[in-house]
């Protein structure tokens, strides 16, 4: 089950995903998991946006004990 998150009035996709995701870095894989409001810059209050998961890869360049 996918979580969700409804907007509050001046909230943008980048204060979103810091918010919620940890990083304005998953800004992208917020705005592709809600495609129809990708031309939306600056949000109302009440938009209901789907929270997609993020999967962190391993780096394998890390010593295993910091896997």
């Amino acid at each position: 089950m996918a979580n969700t998150y409804t907007t509050q009035q001046g909230e943008t996709w980048d204060l979103i995903a810091l918010r919620e995701m940890g990083s304005e870095k998953y800004m992208s894989q917020l705005m592709e998991a809600n495609y129809a409001h990708r031309e939306t810059v600056i949000f109302s209050a009440g938009i209901v946006l789907v929270i997609p998961q993020i999967t962190t890869p391993i780096p394998t360049t890390l010593p295993p004990w910091k896997r």
